[in-house]
């Protein structure tokens, strides 16, 4: 028989109800929040008997007075969940590069392997057998690593949403990532890659990259507006050239400040026909209204990344000889030259493609033989030299457009070049005046 309460008596607006009903079972109702109509959120448990449903009556009052009340409606696959994620919240959000990085993984392994959970029921030990098959399958630490982010930022947004109250990814341990230990260019290789690169067209973009550290894209994306030059005279006071124009004086110096406002990167061709107008074509760059794709400038990496670097004079003088290689390219070009002010162009004076970039960076070490390198490389070998001539972190910070000062650390090597120096400085330190640092000295 359901339980009645004490006649003339009434429980408090909003309290929680246990009772037995005439199905037999027992039933609890909670009243959690209101909905969106403005009526109140109440939600119903039952079980068999008493104990079972306190117990779920007390869950869900302690899920409501901590804020993790799951949201009504119907549950969410996981899925339909990282396919919203990805679509509504990740997309408008993240830069384009992240948008493949995340819809890999989403699209190839996430959905295919975990997709048909209930996302409230999802536990930690789905989530680890999905891993553990990744593995067998021959997926690298990479993947997995990949895997592992999109899928934890999904979960993340879903528990700040309460489309779950208990967050299964929290409790497992990130895949660890095999990284392959990088050698940055020695000096040598530096000074072989600017010997050969100084006899080839657009040959001083490789010494911005390994003098100034910046990525492919903030390279390629400069252009001449980019560029303050300032002369200097070089003569001294006792001997005055007697020149007005720092320009015009024998000994003149020059020095230059570069601006990094932007970077160009190569997007994938998105269709522009709608579906029920669609072209048939299986490749976005095919659609005949295909957009969002090609040559796209886009903000640096990050806020830091937009920033002011001092040139070394030598590059500032090898920028001035590129500038007037280019103003040569451009008359002969004639009227099928674009004009568009970049510092590294084609022919044509349109920019530079990334692949066409990264494929004269190769032929530049081989001609300059020098072993293999990542272009990416390049950034780390500027870091290093920066860290051998000693140069403060925080500087080092505001050259790179580093926002976090743990990027060091990625990228800075120690050179065995300065691993010596400190062995010798340690020896004079140590040893100083004795037999063994006298021998060393001799040696």
């Amino acid at each position: 028989m359901p339980r009645k309460r004490t006649e003339g008596t009434r429980a408090p607006n909003g309290a929680s109800s246990i009772y037995r009903g005439n199905d037999g079972y027992w039933h609890g109702r909670v009243t959690v929040g209101v909905k969106d109509n403005g009526r109140p959120d109440r939600r119903h448990v039952q079980a068999k008997t008493e104990a079972e449903v306190i117990k779920k009556v007390r869950k869900l009052e302690r899920e409501r007075d901590s804020g993790k009340v799951r949201k009504t409606g119907q549950e969410w696959t996981v899925e339909k969940w990282v396919m919203h994620w990805y679509e509504t919240i990740a997309v408008p959000n993240v830069r384009y590069k992240t948008r493949n990085y995340y819809w890999t993984a989403v699209d190839k392994y996430v959905v295919p392997g975990i997709g048909a959970h209930k996302l409230s029921r999802l536990e930690p030990e789905h989530i680890e057998r999905f891993y553990a098959r990744l593995r067998k399958e021959g997926a690298k630490s990479a993947t997995l690593q990949q895997v592992h982010i999109a899928l934890r930022a999904s979960l993340n947004e879903a528990e700040r949403r309460n489309r779950i109250t208990r967050n299964p990814i929290r409790a497992v341990r990130a895949p660890k990532i095999e990284e392959t230990e990088i050698e940055p260019l020695t000096v040598d290789d530096a000074r072989a890659i600017l010997a050969v690169a100084h006899s080839r067209r657009n040959g001083v973009r490789w010494a911005i990259a390994l003098a100034l550290g910046l990525r492919q894209g903030e390279a390629i994306g400069l252009k001449w507006s980019d560029l303050k030059i300032q002369w200097h005279h070089g003569c001294t006071v006792d001997q005055p050239c007697g020149k007005q124009r720092p320009e015009d004086c024998p000994a003149k110096q020059v020095t230059g400040m570069l601006t990094v406002r932007r970077a160009l990167q190569r997007q994938t061709w998105q269709h522009g026909c709608d579906t029920e107008h669609r072209c048939g074509r299986m490749r976005g760059a095919d659609c005949p209204k295909r957009h969002s794709g090609g040559l796209v400038v886009v903000e640096p990496k990050s806020r830091a990344g937009r920033r002011v670097l001092s040139v070394p004079p030598p590059l500032v003088l090898a920028l001035l000889e590129h500038h007037e290689a280019q103003d040569a390219e451009r008359l002969r070009a004639a009227d099928v030259w674009q004009d568009d002010g970049w510092m590294f162009a084609q022919l044509t004076g349109k920019p530079i493609d990334p692949r066409a970039d990264y494929g004269e960076w190769k032929d530049v070490l081989k001609a300059a033989g020098v072993r293999e390198a990542r272009l990416h490389d390049a950034r780390h070998t500027a870091a290093t030299f920066l860290l051998v001539l000693g140069v403060a972190q925080r500087a080092v910070m505001d050259v790179m457009g580093w926002s976090k000062i743990d990027m060091a650390q990625r990228y800075q090597h120690v050179p065995d070049e300065l691993r010596q120096n400190i062995a010798t400085q340690l020896g004079g330190l140590l040893w100083r005046g004795s037999d063994e640092g006298d021998a060393a000295s001799e040696a």
